[in-house]
């Protein structure tokens, strides 16, 4: 469990962050409440494989699906996918760089004694990759936020609300 801390730490806050964006533009579900909870993984494993390609083909059916709660227009999709697409893409590096900061976390672990200095290196390379990846994500919420009307917007959060309740959330969002 505690060799795996490392990854839950940079998954939770990355995931956490690209699924809320994703969904605030496309419906994906929210992985966790908050920094403290514990990490849910969700549709499968689909987006915790780290496989680009299943993330991507799974975003795009829970994209398109959300288009259709919402209503969306033509001229909304066609606005939505790009910015979508290359959240994804500028993303995806994260991913490898949360794998070295891992493999880093289990070596300080596993040594004898455990090089703690090393441990601090490896979170503080998961929070700054976190952070990395939520920025972006404000940036296309607030991107995707723009093309959808406030009824719309409105729709969004309250699916986000209903699914933030199945995995113990009890802020409200609107």
């Amino acid at each position: 469990m505690t060799t795996s801390l490392g990854r839950l730490v940079f998954n939770r806050h990355t995931l956490l962050a690209f699924a809320a964006g994703v969904a605030l533009c496309g419906g994906v579900v929210a992985l966790a409440q908050s920094a403290g909870a514990g990490m849910h993984a969700f549709h499968h494993g689909a987006m915790m494989s780290g496989n680009p390609a299943d993330m991507a083909a799974h975003l795009d059916q829970v994209v398109k699906h959300l288009y259709v709660e919402i209503n969306a227009s033509d001229a909304q999709k066609a606005q939505i996918d790009p910015l979508v697409k290359q959240a994804v893409d500028d993303l995806a590096p994260l991913h490898s760089q949360a794998g070295s900061a891992h493999a880093q976390f289990v070596r300080a672990f596993t040594q004898d004694p455990i090089d703690r200095n090393s441990l601090e290196a490896a979170r503080e390379t998961h929070m700054q990759l976190a952070d990395q990846a939520s920025r972006r994500i404000a940036q296309l919420v607030g991107d995707v936020g723009s093309a959808l009307t406030p009824a719309q917007r409105q729709k969004v959060a309250d699916h986000l609300q209903q699914m933030h309740g199945m995995h113990g959330g009890t802020t409200p969002v609107n």
